[in-house]
């Protein structure tokens, strides 16, 4: 009887573990998923940070990152600017393909101000990954409409500190209503007074991934540093003080605080032992304005609202630890192979339906194939537009007859050879306006002055080389 109650025994046993591991089975599963970080730097120069070769700015957490991860030396976003930008990343779709051809800004009387946004027709990423089991946080800059139905919290996103508009004061200030002077909106707790708001980011951002260590989640880290306007902490100014421009000396004081934070959220992640399993990705949402901020796209022309390389392509490393090597990848992507790269490791599929304009980079960075993820990028933003085919690209403005560049031979821009290979310009051209004119149109549009103010920076002369380390 002793060895049938102990073999009876045995069996409740066995049947209760099975049974305890068929209960926690699914929570493992769920947990072994990434967690994904975009860090969103905004306004930041391409030559601005030491991997692209700066001697002048110090950032060594972005360098580590660099180091660890993959650098995508040809990283571009969808638009020159912040609004379309942004359409653009959090969707994986071309933005102008949903009439989000213009930067937001007051809304002109002829169009209606419960259309200026992120239309809600279009789903995020945070949407997709919210379906997939994910929390989802944004820290910082939304920009992507102020009106109630284009809030953070109603497109996938479940926690929110930051600001709707376009920027913000790094200091406290009294609410007022100005531009970059409006209320720190979170739903998750009662916002802190601003201290300088890169650091008070980064605490939000420190304190997110720490409450959500134990689940997978997803956080949007929009930093406005270093856009305008240019305000610095002092002992960030007295490490640059050898710089004699002021512009460019609070410039490089604003883009080491902005790395001194993405350093406090690599190591939070390490510390909570999450790091190898998290994607982190970093990027620009457009190149610097060069005299506004005192940034500098070096070696590029160009600059932010307009299509040169200065004003699309970005720094952009893709960080996981856990699946992918660190190295370089020189192939072209785009911020718009984000979201269905994202859903692709979360374990959901994006479908022809969806019709993302990014693809799934995973098995490009991984090696797995050889082929280019992009043989045509296409761009267009207010009065210019862009097709960029193999290593050929084309911009069109309505002023003059189309560049055309060979970036293989010259990534600065420096040589229009339109004259020289008319064929490819005419297909190019061809490709260029079938695609533009079967787009909607445009869903609101921004003030006229910066029509004429986008086509004369075209003539403008920019700055090629890094600055000598002062």
């Amino acid at each position: 009887m002793k060895l049938k109650a102990i073999l009876t025994a045995i069996i409740i046993i066995t049947i209760a573990i099975g049974a305890q591991a068929q209960e926690t089975k699914p929570d493992r599963q769920r947990f072994s998923k990434p967690n994904f970080i975009i860090i969103l730097a905004d306004d930041l120069g391409f030559g601005d940070v030491g991997y692209t070769g700066s001697s002048q700015i110090k950032t060594p957490h972005i360098d580590a990152l660099a180091k660890s991860g993959v650098v995508c030396t040809q990283g571009y976003v969808s638009a020159p600017v912040c609004g379309p930008s942004r359409a653009g990343l959090m969707t994986g779709r071309n933005q102008v393909n949903f009439g989000y051809d213009n930067n937001l800004g007051e809304t002109l009387p002829q169009f209606n101000e419960d259309h200026a946004g992120l239309p809600v027709t279009e789903k995020t990423i945070a949407d997709r990954l919210a379906a997939l089991g994910y929390t989802n946080g944004i820290i910082g800059k939304w920009h992507l409409g102020e009106a109630a139905h284009y809030h953070p919290l109603k497109r996938g996103f479940h926690e929110f500190w930051g600001y709707l508009a376009g920027g913000h004061n790094y200091f406290q200030q009294e609410d007022d209503g100005a531009k970059y002077n409006r209320p720190i909106i979170s739903n998750y707790k009662k916002p802190q007074p601003i201290t300088y708001i890169t650091d008070d980011k980064g605490d939000e951002c420190v304190d997110f991934i720490k409450r959500h260590k134990g689940e997978p989640f997803f956080l949007y880290a929009a930093f406005n540093a270093p856009h305008a306007p240019m305000q610095a902490l002092d002992k960030d100014l007295k490490l640059y003080k050898d710089i004699a421009d002021e512009k460019r000396r609070t410039y490089a004081a604003m883009v080491h605080r902005l790395d001194v934070n993405v350093g406090r959220i690599v190591k939070t992640l390490k510390k909570q032992k999450i790091y190898d399993n998290t994607v982190i990705v970093f990027l620009s949402d457009n190149g610097g304005p060069d005299t506004n901020n005192g940034s500098i796209n070096a070696p590029f022309r160009g600059r932010k609202g307009i299509l040169l390389e200065g004003g699309i392509r970005v720094p952009f490393i893709v960080s996981y630890p856990e699946k992918l090597k660190s190295g370089t990848y020189n192939k072209a992507i785009t911020s718009l192979d984000l979201a269905p790269t994202f859903v692709a490791l979360a374990g959901g599929k994006t479908l022809k339906k969806d019709k993302l304009d990014g693809v799934n980079l995973y098995p490009y960075l991984s090696n797995a194939t050889q082929d280019a993820p992009h043989e045509t990028m296409l761009w267009r933003f207010t009065i210019s537009a862009g097709i960029r085919k193999g290593n050929w690209k084309l911009v069109r403005l309505p002023d003059r007859l189309p560049m055309l560049f060979n970036l293989d031979k010259d990534i600065a821009e420096q040589h229009n050879v339109a004259s020289e290979n008319w064929d490819l310009v005419e297909s190019m051209l061809k490709e260029l306006g079938d695609w533009d004119v079967s787009t909607p149109h445009v869903q609101f549009l921004e003030g006229d002055k910066w029509r004429r103010n986008q086509l004369n920076l075209y003539d403008k002369k920019y700055q090629l080389t890094q600055p000598e380390n002062e």
